[in-house]
């Protein structure tokens, strides 16, 4: 199975352009997939009234890998191996659209960066420091572990 490799054009133009190419090949889990993050997109699109941006269409992505990654929960409850390996495949697809995930060094730093930059003094500060910190890492670390880290960082102040 061959990925997609995320390039630096319009996203939604590439998502298009991926959906023909699986056509092409008859690939009926990737069209699946990229149909699913069409709809959404346009969805999006028909509530906005304009062309998504690149962030937005990341966004969109990053819901989709979460709701999978929930249903893979509920699957292993169930007992579900089949559909826990379909889903995953379906995530390995949205994944080739994300940004390149940050490093927990990476993730460590830019943190640091912003608690200089904010310096909170108490647990109520979180959301200031969340507002800072979501753009320079959105879509490229899991926003609920970034705040379990969050959090600690601010209960050690």
């Amino acid at each position: 199975m061959t990925l997609f490799v995320y390039r630096e054009e319009n996203m939604r133009n590439q998502i298009l352009e991926d959906l023909k190419e699986a056509m092409k090949a008859q690939d009926k889990l990737k069209l699946s997939v990229i149909r699913m993050v069409k709809t959404a997109m346009q969805m999006e699109e028909l509530n906005t009234k304009r062309e998504l941006t690149d962030e937005e269409v990341i966004t969109i992505i990053a819901k989709q890998i979460k709701t999978r990654k929930e249903s893979i929960l509920e699957f292993e409850k169930g007992d579900r191996t089949d559909l826990i390996e379909q889903t995953n495949k379906e995530i390995d697809i949205l994944n080739t659209y994300m940004p390149e995930p940050m490093t927990e060094e990476e993730l460590k730093n830019t943190i640091e960066q912003v608690f200089q930059t904010v310096n909170p003094t108490s647990p109520s500060d979180m959301g200031r420091i969340m507002k800072e910190l979501t753009p320079l890492i959105k879509g490229k670390a899991d926003m609920g572990e970034v705040s379990r880290k969050v959090l600690e960082k601010i209960q050690n102040l």
